[in-house]
């Protein structure tokens, strides 16, 4: 027993000794995409207000349920060395996805 507890010892403290090192993943969680057959509302005109630091992002129409509802925009901090990429809705066939926005390099 006195010899198990010793070779813990000894473990931890070589372990401590030769530092730290933390290894991690990360996964991207995959996006839903939603494909709806009626066409989105045309874009609601917006009172843009200037913000000192912000970037404005675009209200759109979001599909809930069964309907399309309006998203109000609202501003976004900037991030430095990047540019806001708006989102939009995309035809394909006879379907429509949206895509989010989205900061650039």
């Amino acid at each position: 027993m006195k010899k198990l507890s010793s070779l813990l010892l000894i473990t931890l403290l070589a372990g401590a000794a030769s530092g730290c090192v933390v290894r991690g993943r990360a996964r991207i969680a995959p996006v839903a995409v939603v494909e709806i057959e009626e066409e989105p509302p045309p874009p609601r005109q917006e009172r843009v207000s200037f913000r000192p630091g912000y970037v404005w992002v675009t209200g759109r129409w979001a599909y809930r349920g069964s309907r399309y509802v309006w998203l109000d925009g609202h501003h976004e901090r900037e991030r430095r060395g990047h540019r806001w990429v708006e989102g939009r809705w995309d035809r394909r066939g006879r379907r429509h996805v949206w895509i989010d926005g989205h900061w650039s390099r």
